[in-house]
């Protein structure tokens, strides 16, 4: 059984500013321990329930954040900014099961710890079909192309619920109650590995009851941006029409050709975003 991990770093237990997930810095340093512990806990539990091969894709920053030496299960590292399917780089209808790990809320949610999605100096709000689309929302098209089920997030409160309109039946392991966009109150982070442990378990151990993703097609994404100069570059992408002065749509019946459509919108609009 073979199991793809897409982590970010925001969600994890303790993590409620933007210094302790950035380097360089002791902080920093000290929260992707944390971060690393977590990813840990999840390819234990994966493993308990019959789990045997690991891609972790490191999906925070510049997307070098864990030590591959310390990864358990033999898992195989994906790090490295320049990713043609960003953070679900390295799936493939070769696996069995998707987990999230550490992910966070979209950017418009009203209370979720270091919120936003994808770029947060470029977009004010993502829509999938019509449905608030933080990345996992985002992500659940490149795990419908290849027909693999979500099984497993982990993150605060709002992260969990923003993903259930898209994979109803997931496993979510909430370490973290967000009090503001810069405060929680986490876990022990000893209780919540033990929490993503059990999570992983139980999302390996009734892998049968899953489903891939059945996001309605064709599938439109909304993207508002925070002014109207990142609208009006995201238009000079084919298929990427303008709805509003800071909105922007793009719709495809291939859901993986649509989500290549949204990364290239982020990449290029991050050139005047930052």
């Amino acid at each position: 059984m073979k199991v793809f991990l897409s982590t970010d770093m925001e969600g994890t237990a303790g993590v409620v500013d933007w210094s302790q997930c950035r380097p360089p810095g002791p902080d920093y340093e000290y929260c992707r321990g944390l971060l690393q512990a977590e990813v840990n806990a999840a390819i234990d539990g994966a493993i308990e329930a019959g789990a045997r091969e690991f891609l972790v894709n490191d999906s925070h920053s510049d997307m070098q954040n864990l030590r591959p030496d310390q990864l358990h299960g033999g898992a195989g590292y994906l790090s490295g900014r320049h990713k043609p399917l960003y953070m679900m780089q390295g799936l493939d209808a070769s696996f069995d099961a998707v987990f999230f790990i550490s992910y966070h809320g979209s950017m418009s949610s009203s209370v979720s710890v270091l919120s936003h999605t994808y770029n947060p100096k470029a977009i004010a709000d993502v829509r999938l079909n019509d449905v608030v689309a933080g990345e996992s929302g985002v992500n659940a098209l490149v795990a419908q192309a290849y027909g693999v089920p979500v099984v497993l997030i982990t993150g605060d409160r709002t992260t969990a619920q923003e993903a259930a309109p898209f994979f109803p039946t997931i496993e979510t392991a909430v370490v973290k109650e967000s009090v503001t966009r810069f405060a929680a109150t986490a876990l022990h982070p000893e209780r919540a590995r033990a929490l993503i442990r059990e999570g992983a378990r139980r999302a390996i151990a009734r892998l049968p009851t899953f489903s891939p993703p059945a996001i309605t097609l064709p599938a439109t994404l909304s993207v508002r941006f925070h002014n109207g100069d990142l609208a009006d570059l995201a238009t000079w992408l084919r298929g990427v029409e303008r709805i509003d002065e800071k909105t922007v749509m793009m719709t495809d019946d291939d859901p993986l050709r649509l989500f290549r459509t949204f990364i290239t919108t982020i990449l290029l609009t991050r050139a005047i975003a930052e």
